[in-house]
């Protein structure tokens, strides 16, 4: 008690102190017990911001003041302390109202959360099956391939995102942000539903069939890719307007939307239950593609069966999208927005020739890049090769999407399952391990998903016994590597490529990313596309390719095992370099206290007041000053 008192002997109490003024009437109530014995003096090892004379908040439209010597006026307001104190046991603040809650979260967030987390789960929802059906159309339609897909992402989805980008950013400058959001998922929704019901039935009538035949047998099999994409010119654009719900809607609308309306706490809380939520809609969705790709098995003879799913998954997408909107403009007048800072950030923004001169500079930065880009590049280079031989076993679109249906669900859970895992696998192994996780996955399938395609007639007898054939047991292994390295990268690799931010100093860690967004990303992404399109025009076919892309795949990997190794040595280095700073700052502080704590005490005793007070009588010592007492 006497140490956290101490006060230089500036405080000091008479030697006969008046019991009043340590012990209020009842009927004051809890105001005065702060009250300060001196205007003026703060003791030095209070809380300031509970005890001083400035640290009283405001009550019910009072601002308390600095008190001068010789003013009368000690009634303060209920200080921050005491309002603590009685909300920290669960009471409401004297003279505020307590926010309701349900649950022990605040109907506020409860009004902003559940209504998030349902249009997340719905525009995932969307998404899965857009993505399978994309691939059903492109792939499987006469006169196309797999091989279509690599020039489709770099010569078709890539402009026109780029073009996209460009009017979304002047709508957003002439539009409010509810009209915005409508402007731009209205015109997706009446799309899918106009592609079930209108152009996929009459697009025997619009497709250049015969224009493409004519042209593929002067160009040669070669082009049959960049051919394909004239010859089913709406089945692109669908699969285009696919791609673009999953970085449009996705990434731009709903989490600009969620990060307007969320606090940052309400973001650390909820925004890893969206991860996990987004994982439960991979799963429903993969059952409903699977139920709708069955119904061909229940109809007649000369029956699209085809036709009559995709009606109904088109239809599922409208009327999910349509409960998006309803969602959305519910929250927008219901749920108040919380207040910001309009103080505005500066944002580091790098060309591409800048970022290039910064990837360079820094070796942590450059191995960081090669993660990336070799991820984008390997996913992109088994993907191709994978459907490829998916609609060699699957030929018709019902079966094409019914083991995609399957292939989505089981993405779901394994990726749900990791995401609960990954937390201990940091915690046991460390950021090394799990940054070597997911090129180790693709390098192990990868090497028996193209052993069974290029050495499969050998396994041939041993896979028999198992009712397998060898491209049959190809697409599964394919399947596999696809499932696990897409669960890998959500729950591990996109957490250890941002951990590795961290460490770094302010400077670099703002213009590493922003060198990595605008460099990195489309390298990776469209990379994978023009090896393959080289790969296509050089040896004539995805077939005749396989063997170069199987060995591009295991040069990249171990690239990117590599690059891992060494930032895994250069994370650690940084970290324990932070953590020795830490301990040399928290023992600065130490040093600090321990000495004003001694100087204090020195200066309490040289201070000459006398532990007992003189004696002498009582009308002499309550007329004269008493003696300090040093307390």
């Amino acid at each position: 008690m006497q140490a956290v008192l101490q006060t230089k002997g500036l405080l000091s109490l008479p030697s006969n102190p008046r019991i009043r003024a340590f012990h209020p009437p009842p009927s004051q109530g809890l105001r005065h017990r702060f009250n300060p014995l001196h205007p003026l003096l703060k003791p030095k090892y209070f809380n300031v911001s509970s005890l001083s004379l400035d640290g009283f908040s405001k009550f019910q439209g009072f601002v308390t003041k600095p008190q001068l010597v010789g003013q009368k006026n000690r009634t303060f307001p209920i200080c921050r302390a005491e309002a603590a104190a009685a909300s920290g046991d669960g009471q409401p603040v004297y003279g505020e109202k307590e926010s309701p809650k349900f649950m022990g979260m605040e109907l506020v967030t409860l009004k902003k959360i559940i209504p998030l987390g349902m249009m997340f789960f719905c525009i995932l929802f969307n998404y899965t099956i857009l993505r399978d059906t994309k691939d059903v159309l492109v792939v499987t339609a006469e006169g196309s391939s797999a091989e279509i897909i690599p020039f489709l992402k770099t010569w078709v989805n890539l402009p026109m995102a780029v073009g996209f980008m460009l009017l979304y950013t002047k709508l957003a400058n002439v539009l409010s942000k509810e009209a915005l959001f409508f402007t731009v998922i209205l015109p997706f929704i009446a799309f899918f539903g106009a592609f079930g019901f209108v152009l996929y039935p009459l697009s025997h009538y619009f497709h250049p069939t015969a224009l493409a035949d004519k042209l593929l047998n002067i160009l040669g099999p070669r082009f049959l890719g960049p051919l394909a994409i004239m010859r089913i010119w709406s089945f692109c654009l669908f699969y285009v307007m696919a791609e673009l719900w999953g970085s449009v809607v996705i990434s731009v609308l709903f989490w600009g939307f969620a990060n307007q309306i969320t606090t940052v706490e309400e973001a650390k809380r909820f925004y890893p239950l969206f991860g996990l939520g987004a994982n439960v809609a991979l799963i429903f969705s993969g059952r409903t593609v699977k139920y709708f790709s069955q119904l061909r098995q229940n109809l007649g003879p000369g029956v699209d069966g085809w036709a009559l799913s995709l009606k109904g998954m088109m239809s599922i997408v409208v009327v999910m999208g349509l409960a998006i909107c309803s969602l959305y403009w519910w929250v927008n007048h219901n749920v108040p927005l919380p207040t910001r800072s309009k103080k505005k950030k500066e944002k580091v923004r790098m060309g591409t020739m800048e970022s290039l001169k910064f990837l360079l500079s820094s070796r942590y930065i450059r191995d960081l890049a090669a993660l990336v880009v070799a991820y984008g590049i390997s996913i992109n280079l088994v993907e191709v090769t994978w459907k490829s031989k998916l609609k060699a076993q699957f030929p018709t679109p019902n079966e094409y999407s019914s083991f995609m249906g399957d292939f989505s669900t089981a993405t779901g859970i394994a990726t749900f399952t990791m995401m609960i895992l990954s937390q201990w696998i940091f915690d046991k192994y460390g950021w090394g391990v799990a940054a070597k996780i997911t090129p180790t996955v693709l390098l192990l399938t990868g090497v028996g998903f193209f052993s069974l395609i290029l050495f499969g007639d050998p396994f041939a007898p041993a896979l028999a016994k198992f009712g397998m054939t060898p491209l049959l047991a190809a697409v599964y292994v394919g399947a596999m590597q696809n499932i696990f390295s897409k669960s890998a990268k959500y729950s591990l690799f996109d957490p250890c490529k941002e951990m590795a931010y961290i460490p770094l100093d302010e400077d670099t860690k703002v213009k590493g990313k922003a060198a990595i967004d605008v460099v990195c990303n489309p390298l990776g992404k469209s990379g994978g596309a023009l090896i393959q399109q080289f790969m296509i025009l050089s040896f004539g076919s995805l077939a005749n390719s396989t063997p170069y892309l199987g060995g591009v795949l295991l040069v990249i990997v171990l690239i990117w095992l590599a690059a891992a190794r060494s930032l895994d040595g250069q994370f650690t280095a940084l970290r324990q370099e932070e953590e020795l700073e830490k301990e040399m700052e928290r023992a600065a502080v130490k040093i600090a206290v321990i000495s004003q704590n001694e100087n204090g005490g020195n200066s309490s005793l040289a201070s000459g007041s006398t532990i007992n007070p003189t004696e002498g009588d009582s009308a002499k010592t309550s007329s004269e000053p008493s003696s300090p007492r040093n307390v």
